[in-house]
């Protein structure tokens, strides 16, 4: 385990991390696509799809506690949507997160495809008016939020994502929650949702821990970072940039598998 291949690892953390803290996101989007593709390019390791998803689950628990910390002030968190997506996305998250033991790499690699083809799709539908609606009159139909959430969790789990970059495309267009209520939210949500993907990831002997560990200390650093950039930021560029990610990672991946 040499100097470049911590530094490389580090890198891919901080970028994937400052992102998932900015656009409200576990970051797996993007960190899973540079586990897989970037050691390689510079002769370090490559990691099988089932290392990949499993140093991406345990990461994306530590990131999104310190996007969720970041955005703890605000209003921006609600408690209700929380609990309701959160309670089901980790039910399903755990059973795909175990159950992805039985699955092959190109399954894996097919079902990351297929979810960041549907959040590709979801993140250039128009969203209009979701913004104009004040933070404490916010409503959303709970048991269509609790089985998406579920469906959500049970795909994730399988690739090691927590699952927000489906996530958020589900809370602006279906359940038409505001953009910066959908950010901190998703990570609330996200975090809940990382436990069952990391506990099944752990007990079926998918974690990878040292390059695991060097991704969560550089997810500390860097997504408290890009949460304060976030709150900043216009809230059509954070969809826009958020939909250029997902649009790129399922042209990569669906370039590979086919």
């Amino acid at each position: 385990m040499d100097f470049a291949f911590i530094i490389t690892i580090f890198l891919i953390g901080f970028i994937g991390s400052y992102i998932s803290g900015m656009l409200g996101i576990g970051g797996s989007i993007i960190k899973y696509p540079m586990l897989l593709y970037i050691p390689p390019l510079f002769g370090l390791v490559s990691f099988s799809a089932h290392e990949v998803s499993g140093i991406s689950a345990i990461q994306v628990f530590f990131a999104t506690i310190a996007g969720v910390w970041a955005y703890r002030k605000g209003g921006y968190l609600n408690k209700i949507l929380i609990i309701y997506m959160g309670s089901a996305i980790l039910i399903g998250s755990f059973v795909g997160g175990y159950g992805s033991k039985l699955m092959s790499e190109s399954g894996i690699n097919l079902t990351y495809g297929v979810l960041a083809l549907i959040a590709a799709v979801m993140m250039f539908i128009p969203k209009k008016g979701i913004d104009d609606v004040p933070m404490d009159q916010v409503t959303f139909n709970r048991w269509l939020a609790v089985s998406l959430a579920l469906i959500v969790g049970v795909g994730s789990g399988i690739v090691g994502a927590a699952g927000a970059f489906l996530l958020v495309p589900v809370m602006l267009v279906v359940l038409k929650i505001p953009t910066r209520m959908t950010i901190a939210s998703s990570l609330a949500i996200t975090f809940i949702s990382s436990i069952g993907a990391s506990v099944g990831k752990i007990t079926t002997g998918q974690i990878d821990y040292l390059p695991a560990f060097i991704m969560i200390v550089a997810s500390l650093i860097a997504s408290p970072l890009g949460a304060m950039a976030g709150k900043k930021m216009n809230t059509k560029i954070l969809q826009g940039i958020l939909a250029v990610l997902i649009a790129a990672t399922a042209v990569k991946i669906w370039t590979d598998i086919l």
